[in-house]
């Protein structure tokens, strides 16, 4: 099991489904000094594991993960660890897009064309999508967006948006995720970080605000239309 660039190792634990066995899991990676950064659990529907917990951790900290993953396997209640590659250095770093409409393909699109010009360099990028209409149903989309895991920044594609997506928006900036919305009726555009009219270049500019290797940066035109 070999260190990566972003010192994180990574392990999915298969396990009874039962009271305690997270506890001790914790409890054991704690002795290892692994300090735990993400940790993802399931019930495993079908298949060879179907019935068992799935519990998938990312750590840091740990000089000896060999020796964690043996600890690990004496645990009555473990039934089997794989070590995999840490999410971050498969997918990278994740571009959200939410809206309804056409939109919502061509905004995709750009993100997509552009993530793939980075990722061909070396880079991480990813592009998640989902078409939604209802304003409950989008405001409740953007406040998902904080607690999806390596979300940079969200791009909200449609022709009318406000209310209480408008307060989602905000509730999401304070948590350090920007917002590109198209020019559109409602009030979003208001609250968000960038507007942008065209929806292949929302994509494209969503995608260079958090590539490495691009220039752009949304702080430097915050509040501009493009």
């Amino acid at each position: 099991m070999k260190n990566n660039k972003s010192g994180l190792f990574a392990l999915n634990i298969i396990a009874e489904n039962q009271t305690g066995v997270l506890k001790d899991i914790s409890a054991l990676m704690a002795e290892y000094n692994a300090n735990i950064v993400m940790i993802q659990q399931s019930i495993i529907a079908s298949g060879e594991y179907a019935g068992l917990a799935s519990a998938y951790f990312e750590f840091q900290g740990c000089e000896n993960p060999k020796a964690l993953i043996s600890a690990l396997l004496e645990l009555p209640s473990i039934r089997e660890v794989f070590s995999h590659e840490p999410l971050w250095s498969i997918f990278g770093t994740r571009v959200i897009i939410i809206g309804g409409g056409p939109q919502v393909a061509q905004v995709a699109m750009g993100a997509v064309n552009e993530a793939d010009r980075h990722n061909m360099r070396g880079q991480r990028i990813s592009v998640d999508t989902i078409p939604l209409v209802g304003e409950m149903e989008i405001a409740h989309a953007v406040d998902a967006v904080a607690r999806l895991q390596r979300a940079s920044i969200l791009v909200l594609a449609g022709s009318l948006m406000g209310g209480e997506i408008s307060k989602a928006v905000e509730r999401l900036r304070k948590s350090g995720i920007p917002v590109v919305a198209l020019k559109m009726a409602g009030s979003v555009p208001k609250h968000a970080d960038l507007v942008v009219t065209d929806p292949i270049q929302a994509g494209v500019y969503a995608v260079m605000h958090v590539s490495r290797a691009a220039v752009f940066d949304i702080k430097r035109v915050q509040g501009r239309e493009f």
